[in-house]
């Protein structure tokens, strides 16, 4: 939504303040992404000071990613009401006494609470950037904006690990939080100088889809809490998941039924029967469970089997971003020149690749072995999540841009949350089945004439140490091969280069 000012602006030329407003948005995308991740490395310490177990420090995660994927929908309607400017004000100021409550947390409880704060104004912090983009700048300097949210989609969990992990071991646990104070302020003046009032329709509260908002906090909610904690009590043997897979359900037919009975939906359904954006949506899926599966397994891996501390693996990590960011440079020539279903087909390919590239580990493997696969990572990830979202958008009339980008920012962490449940849901059945067939494929009595000096419980050691290796390998290879089977869905997006170049959802 724009207003007058704004439009100008956007028609014209752009001024100082607007780039202001686009350094706010790209800086409050940031800190929200960052912040998905930023705590997951901090954890082992923060569980044993506010006194939780390992299970129950999962929420500290969990929470934020519920109200994270519960509000990115709700923020396009929420920006109509309020309008930007008191959005992303009230966004910021909640973000950051989130974070400092987080900060000060000496409970789980606490912890939650703080997390659920930092998930619901950080969520409204990401598809409003592009907003900033398409209402504050004129269309021959968008490129620019939409690179600079693109580099925050890639790097904010990318980066999230390595300020988590350092800030934990020299420092303490509780600067991943005090870390948003500066920020915070900074980005509450950025926004007061660069985003322009505009008239809020606080009228629209009294005409708002309770059915789609309850559906959206039910069933996304409900839904992200079954994937994130559904291994950790054993699926539907727990009462607790069974309860929550019927409130997913059921705020699901609360969503659907308001698409019929509200005057104005919360988020308009009926664009995923659009092929060419059903086809986004499930991609983005795809690429949110490949994205956030390999910022899990790589750190693991490296933590696990070649003992590297989270600092160490943060930085292995973190290689895939160069590619990403090296090639935002050159994303309005490819939009021009080539059509989205090749960009993002040969996306998923190099995506895909990467995955079974490191689907080949032995026990010797370690950092330098992921620096091909990361670096084939890193073109995948630009080309998927950067001309996904062009895809979305261009796959709707502008009418509806806004329900776009925010089912398909959700899509992207709903698939994360996909993709982190079948890591632990299959990786330990994995690994135990290796560890069974290995022991029967082996010859103890040869194998002990080879190793004399090695005690049974040592021979054991080496065959968990193959299994759990191989384990990892079946996933990489199972993300790699859901990336292959999704590159036809491309296919429904436009062939054509985009002449205009790239476009902001506002």
């Amino acid at each position: 939504m724009s207003g007058g000012k704004s439009s100008k602006t956007a028609a014209g030329s752009a001024d100082g303040a607007a780039w202001v407003a686009v350094a706010a948005g790209t800086i409050g995308a940031f800190m929200a992404t960052l912040d998905t991740s930023i705590v997951n490395t901090a954890l082992p310490k923060i569980q044993g000071e506010i006194g939780a177990s390992q299970s129950e420090a999962t929420w500290v995660s969990t929470a934020y990613l519920v109200a994270e994927i519960v509000m990115i929908p709700l923020a396009g309607w929420l920006q109509k009401v309020l309008s930007l400017r008191v959005l992303l004000l009230l966004s910021v100021t909640v973000f950051t006494a989130s974070s400092i409550f987080c900060g000060l947390s000496s409970s789980l409880v606490e912890m939650v609470i703080g997390r659920v704060g930092q998930g619901f104004s950080g969520g409204a912090l990401i598809p409003t950037a592009l907003s900033i983009v398409a209402t504050r700048l004129p269309p021959d300097k968008q490129p620019i904006g939409i690179a600079l949210f693109g580099i925050t989609a890639v790097m904010g969990p990318v980066a999230g690990p390595i300020l988590g992990g350092y800030l934990a071991e020299n420092f303490s646990w509780h600067y991943c939080f005090f870390i948003n104070l500066p920020v915070g302020i900074g980005l509450f003046v950025l926004l007061i100088i660069g985003v322009k009032q505009e008239p809020m329709h606080l009228d629209q509260f009294r005409q708002a889809d309770v059915l789609g908002i309850l559906g959206l906090v039910l069933g996304l909610g409900g839904l992200t809490v079954v994937l994130e904690e559904g291994q950790l009590d054993n699926w539907f043997e727990s009462e607790m998941i069974r309860y929550l897979a019927v409130v997913s359900v059921v705020g699901f037919v609360f969503l659907g039924a308001g698409q019929f009975v509200a005057k104005r939906p919360v988020i308009a359904l009926k664009i995923l029967l659009t092929p060419a954006f059903a086809g986004v949506f499930v991609m983005s899926l795809v690429v949110g469970a490949g994205l956030y599966g390999t910022l899990y397994l790589i750190p693991q891996y490296l933590s696990d089997v070649a003992d590297y501390n989270s600092y160490q693996a943060g930085l292995y990590t973190a290689i895939s971003g160069g590619p990403t960011m090296a090639l935002m440079l050159f994303f309005p020539l490819l939009l021009r020149t080539v059509g989205l279903r090749y960009l993002v087909g040969t996306g998923l390919i190099a995506y895909g690749l990467s995955c079974i590239l490191d689907s080949y580990l032995s026990p010797d493997a370690a950092g330098p072995q992921f620096v091909p696969g990361q670096l084939l990572r890193g073109v995948g990830m630009f080309l998927t999540l950067i001309m996904l979202n062009q895809a979305a958008t261009s796959a709707v009339s502008k009418e509806y841009a806004i329900d776009a980008s925010g089912l398909f920012n959700a899509a992207r962490n709903l698939g994360g949350s996909l993709g982190l449940a079948a890591i632990a849901t299959l990786q330990e059945r994995r690994g135990n089945f290796h560890h069974q067939r290995i022991v029967e494929a082996l010859d103890v009595v040869q194998l002990h004439a080879k190793m004399p000096s090695t005690s049974p419980m040592q021979l054991n050691q080496i065959v968990t140490q193959q299994a759990t290796v191989m384990g990892y390998n079946d996933m990489f290879f199972l993300f790699g091969i859901a990336l292959l089977l999704a590159v036809p869905l491309a296919f429904f997006l436009d062939g054509k280069p985009r002449k205009g170049g790239p476009q902001a959802s506002g």
